[in-house]
C-alpha cells in the first residue's frame, strides 16, 4: 500500500494536470499556421516531385516510416532524409491533405492530418499522415512524419473530390 505522503502527491499531480491549462491552449493561432504551412508545403514539395525542397524542411535525422499492408501483414518502413533527398521519380505524384489537427506545446507541435494520394493522376490509396516537427532557430521543422496506407473505408478521400488535372 503507497505512503501518505505518495498518495497525497499523486492526488497532487493529478489535480494539477487536470485543471492546468495545457500548453496547446496557449499556442497562438498564428503558430498553428506557420506549424501546418510547412506540412501544407512538404506535401505541395512532394506533389512537385521536389524531394531535395521537401527534405530542405527537416532536420538533419530526420526519418519517414510508412505503415500499411504487405503480404497480408502490417509492414513499417523507413526511409531516411538523405534516402528521400536521392530520389527521383518520373511518376506524378499529389497528395493532398484535409482537416489538419494541430497540438503544440512549447518547442514540439503535432499534425495529425487524413491525406489522398493518386499517382500519375490515378488514385492510390489514402491514409493519415502524422508529421512530428520541432522549432529550432526560430523555425518549425520535420523530425518525423509517419503515415498509414489503407483503402477506403479504412480511411477517407479528399472532400473535394479527385484532384484536377
Amino acid at each position: 500500500m503507497p505512503s501518505t505522503f505518495r498518495r497525497w502527491t499523486l492526488a497532487a499531480v493529478v489535480l494539477f494536470v487536470y485543471h492546468a491549462p495545457s500548453a496547446d491552449a496557449q499556442a497562438s493561432a498564428d503558430e498553428r499556421r506557420r506549424v501546418v504551412a510547412v506540412t501544407d508545403s512538404a506535401l505541395a514539395a512532394i506533389s512537385r516531385n521536389d524531394f531535395v525542397g521537401f527534405t530542405d524542411l527537416m532536420i538533419d535525422s530526420a526519418v519517414v516510416y510508412s505503415v500499411g499492408p504487405s503480404d497480408g501483414k502490417t509492414r513499417a518502413n523507413s526511409r531516411s532524409r538523405a534516402t528521400w533527398r536521392a530520389t527521383v521519380s518520373k511518376e506524378r505524384y499529389t497528395e493532398r491533405a484535409f482537416r489538419p489537427e494541430v497540438h503544440i506545446s512549447g518547442p514540439l507541435a503535432v499534425v495529425w492530418t487524413p491525406y489522398d494520394f493518386y499517382n500519375d493522376g490515378k488514385w492510390s490509396h489514402c491514409g493519415v499522415d502524422t508529421f512530428t516537427l520541432v522549432k529550432v532557430a526560430d523555425r518549425w521543422r520535420i523530425a518525423n512524419l509517419t503515415y498509414s496506407l489503407e483503402q477506403p473505408p479504412a480511411c477517407e478521400r479528399h472532400p473535394a473530390g479527385p484532384p484536377k488535372q
